[in-house]
């Protein structure tokens, strides 16, 4: 008996060796938490942190089991490029040529469908700072939580959900490089696709989807690249105070897709004080904004499923519309703001706006001899304006009117 007894446990514990040992889950925030973190100096493109971020994104897609879909049977697309203009030109990660390498990092799930659906986000940012950065104080690790962790965090998620859930379509999902040197990482992959772009559906781009706000205002552009995204995003919004716009042109990486005649959307919860500056951190960010934002994408593409494959429509490119200033007053204006003005959304210090005592939440309703209604409008006033000008500026604060003289 004793020895029978010991066979079955023998057995036992060889069966229970033999076990699969189930992945563990990655959540939102361990994603976001590595990719934002100080070792990886806020991934810079072409730099060995950059890399060691795009080395992580490609174990996600291989353990979620996204099929490769880069160059030569390997997750990456590298490209290689001149900077326009070169701070960094004593940095390793500069080639002897003058020529700076990015990485695209591409996986793929295939249902055998005869559509497409792409669905992206950038994952490079500023490094150290250097330009683009809106830090006055030297060099310091910019992290990029918000900018672009969040979006490359939901991305991740959206793979592991898509997984054998939604099968109408194939889908195609990039974490781009490059993208904050102008968008080269999305340009390179839209001229040298890994797919056949006749099978692409649509493109869904999420720059920036860190910072939902208790109101829950979530931006969605290029709504006018389809007729059907107005009806689908309202139809299937969960309660978002949705503020949407038609153009396909803009800031980011679906820009390149719309170039290319693919429909594509632009998910984005706004621009804050942290913008582009060492403090946009992990421990900043709303998890279960970007949960729900997930959720949404889920069900647009979900209500898509067995619909046919998307027509394109241009739109009229807003960007062509902007008057050119040659003065600023120092505020980072609230764009998802629908109220009549423009709220300011933080004031930079020792900037005409600061030294006139404005404050973040006032809204400026009237620059100038010009009545401000809206964003468009206020550029249109401020670009009256040159260095040395004074300015009467009336904003309205918590429902009263504040007048103050600013001085460019």
């Amino acid at each position: 008996m004793v020895r029978k007894i010991s066979f079955l446990l023998v057995i036992f514990l060889v069966l229970a060796s033999c076990k699969k040992e189930v992945p563990k889950k990655i959540t939102l925030q361990e994603d976001i938490s590595f990719l934002a973190s100080d070792s990886l100096q806020g991934r810079e493109t072409g730099t060995p942190e950059e890399l060691l971020a795009a080395n992580y994104i490609q174990k996600r897609m291989e353990g979620l089991g996204l099929q490769p879909k880069g160059n030569a049977g390997t997750y990456f697309q590298t490209f290689t490029f001149k900077p326009k203009t070169d701070p960094h030109t004593e940095a390793q990660f500069v080639s002897g040529d003058g020529t700076i390498t990015g990485t695209n990092v591409i996986g793929y799930i295939d249902n055998n469908a005869t559509k497409t659906v792409i669905i992206g986000a950038h994952y490079d940012h500023l490094g150290m700072g250097g330009e683009g950065s809106l830090y006055a104080e030297g060099e310091a690790i910019h992290n990029g939580a918000d900018d672009n962790a969040s979006g490359v965090g939901v991305m991740l998620q959206l793979a592991e959900k898509l997984k054998d859930s939604i099968t109408g379509s194939n889908y195609l999902f990039i974490g781009f490089s490059g993208e904050e040197m102008g968008l080269l990482g999305s340009n390179y992959f839209c001229k040298n696709p890994t797919i056949d772009f006749k099978e692409a559906n649509y493109m869904i781009n999420m720059d920036m989807v860190g910072r939902l706000r208790t109101d829950k205002t979530l931006s969605v552009t290029g709504t006018g690249t389809t007729p059907i995204w107005n009806q689908v995003l309202n139809s299937a919004n969960p309660g978002f105070k949705l503020v949407l716009g038609a153009s396909g042109m803009g800031p980011s990486d679906h820009t390149s897709f719309y170039l290319q005649d693919i429909p594509a959307l632009h998910f984005f919860t706004g621009q804050h004080e942290d913008y582009h500056k060492p403090s946009d951190d992990s421990e900043k960010l709303n998890y279960e904004g970007m949960q729900m934002i997930g959720d949404y994408i889920m069900a647009v593409i979900s209500e898509l499923d067995n619909d046919p494959k998307l027509s394109f429509r241009t739109t009229k490119n807003e960007s062509e519309e902007v008057p050119r200033f040659k003065v600023g007053l120092g505020v980072m204006p609230d764009y998802l703001f629908d109220g009549k003005g423009m709220r300011i959304d933080g004031v930079s210090e020792d900037r005409p706006a600061f030294v006139a005592g404005l404050q973040k939440g006032d809204i400026v309703v009237q620059l100038g001899d010009s009545t401000v209604i809206d964003m468009m409008s206020y550029m249109r006033a401020l670009s009256a304006f040159e260095e040395g000008n004074t300015a009467k500026v009336v904003v309205d604060r918590d429902g009263k009117k504040v007048e103050a003289e600013v001085q460019f």
